[in-house]
C-alpha cells in the first residue's frame, strides 16, 4: 500500500522567514506585516523578470539575517517561481554560494519547497532555505498577454501577487515545527479556462485534504486553521461546498490566501490574489507569526497550483492541479 503521509522523524523547526512584496500588496489589508516593499514593482531592474529574481534575493538575505545564519551554514537551497525554466530563482539567487534545486510547483511551490527541505533535513541536512516569488507583470507577460495589450479580465479571474517569501529551516529550533506533510496527486477535472485558475485547482486541493483526513483519521475541527494557497473566492467557494458533500465541514476553520491578502473591492481585484508569492509572503509573515504568538498551534498549510503552460494553453489542452499538504504546530 502506497504510504500517503510522511512522518518526519525530525521535526523541523522553521527558525525564520521573511517577506519582500509590491505597490499594491503593502497597500492590502496586510502591508505592515511585510519585511520590504517598492512602490513602483521594479526592485531598481530594469524588466519585470529581473524585478522578481531581485525580490528573490532580498527575500533570503532578509531571512538568513533574521536567523543569524550565513550562507555557508545552510545545506540546500529549494527555490522556484511561475517563469519559464524558473528563471527568477536561478537568476535571483546566484550569488548564494549554496546547493540549488530548482522546483516548479506552480502556485503550490512555497508548500512543495517546505516538504522537500523537510525531507532533506530528515535525510540527513542539518539546515536548508526555501525561497518563492511571482511578479504580477512578469506573470501577465508570459501566461496571458503584456499589460500593455490592455486586455480586460474576466470576472473569475485572479491577480497575481508581486512577492516573494523565504523561510530558514532547521533541525533545531524552537519552531514552529512542520511535523508531517502529503505530496499532491495532480487533479484533471477538464477545466480549460486560463481566466479560472481557482476551478483548476480546487478539485487538486480537495483530493487532497480528503487522503489526508482518511490517512490520519481526523476531521477540520482538529486543526486551528486550515489554509490553502490561492484558489481565491472561486475556488474557495468551491472546496467549502464540494468537502461538504463529502461530509467535512471546513467553514469555521477554512482560508485561502487569495482571499485577503488585497481589499477586493478598493483594489479592485475580482476572484481574488494568485501566483507563487501569495502564499509564500502571507505564511512567511501573517500566518508563522500568529503561530509564534500561540493564536495558532496547529495547522495544515496546503500550496495549490495549475500545471498549465502557455503553449498546453493554447492547444486547448485542460489545466491540471496539483494540492502538496505540510502540517504545522507551534509545540512537539
Amino acid at each position: 500500500m502506497r504510504k500517503e503521509i510522511i512522518r518526519f522523524k525530525r521535526p523541523v523547526s522553521m527558525i525564520s522567514a521573511a517577506s519582500v512584496v509590491g505597490k499594491r500588496e503593502h497597500e492590502g489589508p496586510f502591508g505592515d506585516v511585510f519585511d520590504e516593499f517598492d512602490t513602483t514593482d521594479s526592485f531598481d531592474k530594469d524588466s519585470w523578470e529581473k524585478s522578481e529574481a531581485e525580490m528573490q534575493k532580498r527575500a533570503l538575505t532578509i531571512a538568513l539575517n533574521k536567523a543569524d545564519m550565513k550562507e555557508e551554514n545552510i545545506d540546500g537551497l529549494f527555490a522556484g517561481d511561475l517563469i519559464n525554466q524558473c528563471t527568477s530563482s536561478a537568476y535571483g539567487l546566484l550569488d548564494f554560494d549554496i546547493p540549488y534545486f530548482g522546483l516548479y510547483g506552480a502556485c503550490s511551490t512555497a508548500a512543495l519547497s517546505l516538504f522537500l527541505a523537510s525531507l532533506a533535513i530528515n535525510a540527513g541536512m542539518e539546515s536548508c532555505a526555501c525561497v518563492t516569488s511571482s511578479h504580477f507583470c512578469s506573470a501577465e507577460r508570459q501566461f496571458r498577454f503584456p499589460l500593455e495589450y490592455g486586455s480586460q479580465r474576466t470576472p473569475t479571474s485572479q491577480h497575481t501577487v508581486t512577492g516573494a517569501g523565504a523561510f530558514i529551516l532547521s533541525s533545531e529550533g524552537d519552531g514552529p515545527y512542520i511535523v508531517d506533510g502529503m505530496g499532491g496527486i495532480s487533479t484533471d477535472m477538464g477545466i480549460k479556462d486560463a481566466n479560472n485558475m481557482g476551478a483548476a485547482m480546487a478539485p487538486a486541493a480537495i483530493s487532497t485534504l480528503t487522503r489526508y483526513f482518511e490517512a490520519t483519521g481526523t476531521k477540520p475541527q482538529d486543526y486551528d486553521k486550515i489554509i490553502t494557497g490561492d484558489l481565491g473566492f472561486e475556488g474557495h467557494g468551491i472546496v467549502i461546498d464540494l468537502m461538504l458533500d463529502k461530509g467535512y465541514d471546513m467553514r469555521d476553520v477554512y482560508t485561502d490566501c487569495g482571499l485577503f491578502i488585497y481589499d477586493r473591492e478598493k483594489q479592485d481585484m475580482h476572484a481574488g490574489a494568485s501566483g507563487c508569492g501569495c502564499s509564500a509572503v502571507m505564511m512567511a509573515s501573517h500566518f508563522l507569526e500568529e503561530m509564534k504568538k500561540g493564536i495558532l498551534k496547529n495547522i495544515l498549510f496546503i500550496g495549490t497550483g495549475a500545471l498549465l503552460s502557455p503553449m498546453a494553453v493554447q492547444q486547448g489542452q485542460n489545466i491540471p492541479g496539483i494540492a502538496h499538504l505540510v502540517h504545522i504546530k507551534s509545540q512537539i
